[in-house]
């Protein structure tokens, strides 16, 4: 089986208001081939600063249905100690969604690559504020 880069992000809602706002952008994403999700996970740390984990069941019914609505599960990728670190980086009252995704849209490039006998010499994400200011650097120095 041919799979795509694999990513993977934890973003931290402060004040535990995490409310599934970002299910519907997923879905389209799924929706459109552009990435599979393959694993989701939740974690929380509560006022005291005890760290707790839990499942998309455990939440709030309409954000259950948003996140199955595109078939986003738990697949067992992420594990215990991934969501212990990821709660222990959280501030008190904030929880996180952790979410492991496959770039489908990379796929093909990079199977062509490999095919090509390629060697892939670095990848990184560059920061929304720092493509942001490069851009506006750029626009402004023309």
């Amino acid at each position: 089986m041919e799979i795509g880069p694999v990513e993977y992000m934890i973003v931290a809602f402060p004040g535990n208001k995490f409310r599934g706002e970002i299910a519907p952008t997923l879905a389209d994403l799924v929706e459109s081939g552009t990435v599979r999700i393959l694993d989701l996970a939740f974690v929380g740390k509560d006022a005291d600063g005890e760290v707790v984990a839990f499942e998309l069941s455990d939440l709030d019914p309409d954000v259950q249905d948003s996140f199955d609505s595109f078939g986003a599960k738990a697949e067992g990728l992420l594990n215990e100690d991934d969501l212990k670190a990821a709660g222990e980086e959280l501030e008190p009252n904030s929880s996180a969604a952790l979410l492991v995704w496959e770039d489908v849209w990379a796929a093909k490039l990079a199977q062509a690559i490999r095919e090509a006998d390629g060697v892939l010499l670095d990848l990184e994400r560059v920061p929304h504020e720092v493509a942001k200011a490069a851009f506006d650097w750029a626009a402004a120095n023309r």
